[in-house]
């Protein structure tokens, strides 16, 4: 911490689902004294002790201003990450592992003493989906098929060896069940469903049905419930992995009450062939392989958070969807390029 001030942090990736919640969360707590918000393009979004730069972490000619924007920060929170195209990898590899690579070298070599980044249950290789679920020590390869799998999972391998090399930088690895809040469904209804996908569909008792197809089990949790990790992530002093989700564990009978719809047995060949085709078409831009990844990522304990950040959800997993629906109906968004709110197109 600067001796005359509060902690200046550094939030890249501040105009997506989860930093626009970090950045209010840091912007909120006392201790912090500024925010500094990266994206690759400003927003219109006027927040308390917030201001904006610009840098795109594909490019290698914005590693200078980078650097320039982190250099004095008490911490830096790096969330950026690029989901499309799933039709070339390549563009996602560039921003997401190179991007990343240059965020964690910009940070020793600016001397920040502290770096949270953010991982994903998708890091996680296949595990059960029962039980009180897996903790920090399940082993972190991934799903191959799916790039967002591989990607956070290589990142992981990153990162072991930068905690070797820089054993002055405080790492926390966040990793989080899906994320969901009103203001994201808009931007999450265009990366997985497509920009055309009709929100009001999703009306309680306008949906013929909910597949139930085995390993569709999932944990949820409010993107503001993941911002007060962050926070007391980037106020504390903790270090290493956490899991972050909350109860109750969504399947197809909590979908069909929450739309009130009947559940139809779903052969998981038949699910995968359905999307794949619609990728194949460019109809849907979520690949098959991500559903494969979503089929086999393990149930997660978030009970080293609690014990050692202090960190308890305050919303429901079914409270975070139920939000998520809101949003995809009503077109919901915010003030940045991101997370414009749009109904169709």
């Amino acid at each position: 911490m600067n001796s005359d001030s509060g902690l200046r942090v550094v939030v890249i990736g501040a105009t997506g689902n989860v930093g626009t919640s970090v950045v209010r969360a840091l912007a909120a707590e006392p201790r912090v004294d500024s925010v500094v918000g990266l994206a690759r393009r400003r927003p219109a979004l006027e927040l308390p002790k917030t201001r904006w730069e610009e840098v795109d972490l594909s490019k290698n000619e914005d590693a200078g201003t980078l650097l320039t924007c982190i250099r004095g920060a008490d911490a830096v929170v790096h969330l950026a990450w690029r989901f499309q195209p799933t039709h070339n990898p390549g563009t996602t590899w560039r921003t997401n592992v190179l991007g990343s690579m240059r965020v964690f070298e910009a940070v020793a070599a600016a001397g920040v003493p502290s770096l949270v980044y953010a991982s994903s249950v998708g890091a996680y290789s296949p595990g059960p989906k029962t039980g009180p679920g897996v903790d920090e020590t399940w082993p972190t390869h991934g799903w191959p098929g799916a790039a967002y799998c591989r990607e956070k999972a290589y990142l992981e391998r990153v990162l072991d060896t930068y905690e070797r090399d820089h054993p002055k930088v405080r790492v926390v690895r966040m990793r989080p069940a899906f994320l969901f809040k009103e203001q994201s469904a808009s931007e999450q209804r265009r990366i997985f469903a497509g920009r055309f996908f009709p929100g009001p569909l999703l009306r309680p008792g306008l949906l013929p049905f909910v597949p139930d197809i085995e390993g569709l089990r999932f944990q949820a949790l409010h993107t503001d419930d993941a911002a007060q990790a962050y926070r007391l992530a980037v106020i504390g002093d903790a270090r290493g992995p956490f899991n972050l989700a909350a109860d109750p564990v969504i399947d197809a009978q909590r979908l069909s009450e929450l739309l009130d719809a009947r559940i139809v047995k779903l052969p998981r060949r038949a699910a995968h062939g359905a999307i794949a085709a619609a990728w194949h078409l460019r109809v849907a831009p979520a690949s098959p392989d991500l559903f494969d990844a979503v089929l086999r990522l393990p149930l997660m304990s978030a009970e080293r958070a609690g014990r050692e950040l202090g960190w308890r959800p305050t919303e429901s997993g079914l409270d975070a969807v139920t939000a998520f629906l809101r949003g995809v109906r009503e077109g919901s968004g915010d003030l940045t390029r991101p997370l414009a709110g749009r109904r169709i197109g």
